[in-house]
């Protein structure tokens, strides 16, 4: 379903889509400036170095990371956050099975 510009977004609704191997997501509120998404990551789950013209900012909603950002790597837990500028190549070991809540501006297309 399509919930672009709706103001609320109810979890128990929503359901949750593959987003890699021990990973799974959940397409919160958006519109086309911003978007939230919900990650859950098993323990041991990767989340593939990648990069995306897109700019992330992420809180540790559950769980131990270690997240690497342009080359740097630190480990994070419950209640840290991290920040990956446009283009900068990015990824995510989940220590122990955990949740990201990310946000992206603008929008990730190719989520919905």
């Amino acid at each position: 379903m399509n919930r672009i510009n709706e103001p609320f977004a109810f979890d128990s609704t929503i359901d949750w889509e593959p987003a890699g191997e021990g990973i799974r997501r959940k397409v919160l509120t958006y519109n086309a400036e911003v978007m939230m998404v919900r990650v859950a990551f098993q323990a041991g789950a990767v989340g593939t170095p990648h990069a995306h013209p897109h700019i992330q900012c992420s809180l540790v909603e559950a769980g131990v990371f270690d997240v690497t950002i342009a080359g740097r790597t630190e480990r994070l837990k419950q209640g840290d956050s991290f920040l990956v500028p446009p283009n900068a190549v990015h990824g995510a070991v989940s220590i122990e099975a955990g949740v990201l809540l990310d946000v992206f501006t603008p929008m990730r297309e190719d989520f919905v």
